[in-house]
């Protein structure tokens, strides 16, 4: 059991030694040995769970993807609060600013692939259940509006990271959903939502105290 939990332990200091070294320097400039001083661990170590940089680009998108919230009443809640808090956690942690810098760049996306098929997978189911509990107007599209959402939040946080260097992101990304949400949610159910900029704030918070909710999946 010692030797799993330091095992845990170790895979765990090199994803994030490796999202670290990938949000600073972008996947193209990053090398192996840069994140091996990061972690603080042999070589033969990092190889024994990553068995190329590749590989540990795969495994920080996977550690983006893999967030869990508490849900919520409505289904719409949860596909807003996914957003709000990724915005809450893109200034604060590694591994999701660095799944943003991989999943933007145009040349090692041919190497690992990017987060923002999974986001919308997710995303989509959640809005498709959503509909089906006539949470969301009839002529919304889940997939259609989910790709829209992602499209339009990797545009806020680029604009947000340039102009402000991400320290209004949360705030812009509350924005976003306040335009967006009146053309997709029914009124009765709008009038309920949260889409307050500390609305991330405040569900990291309350995952913080819950080791099964957000990151914990880095530790698997």
């Amino acid at each position: 059991m010692a030797q799993q939990e330091r095992a845990v332990r170790t895979r765990r200091a090199v994803l994030e030694a490796a999202a670290t070294v990938f949000a600073e320097h972008g996947y193209s400039a990053a090398t192996v040995s840069d994140i091996l001083k990061a972690a603080g661990v042999t070589k033969g170590a990092l190889y024994f769970h990553f068995d190329s940089k590749e590989a540990l680009a795969r495994g920080v998108l996977q550690a983006q993807v893999a967030q869990t919230l508490p849900p919520q009443e409505f289904k719409v809640q949860d596909w807003v609060d996914t957003g709000l808090l990724l915005a809450h956690r893109l200034p604060r942690d590694a591994v999701v600013r660095a799944g943003a810098v991989l999943s933007s760049d145009p040349r090692g996306r041919e190497h690992y692939g990017s987060a923002w098929p999974a986001l919308i997978e997710l995303s989509t189911q959640t809005l498709t259940e959503a509909k089906e509990r006539g949470e969301i107007l009839s002529h919304v599209v889940p997939q259609q509006t989910t790709e829209l959402m992602v499209s339009a939040f990797h545009g806020v946080q680029l604009f947000s990271q340039l102009e402000h260097g991400l320290a209004d992101v949360e705030r812009r990304v509350s924005v976003l959903f306040e335009h967006v949400m009146p053309a997709i949610t029914v009124p009765a159910v709008l009038a309920h939502l949260d889409l307050a900029a500390d609305r991330g704030a405040r569900l990291y918070a309350q995952c913080t105290q819950q080791p099964d909710l957000v990151g914990a999946q880095r530790a698997e």
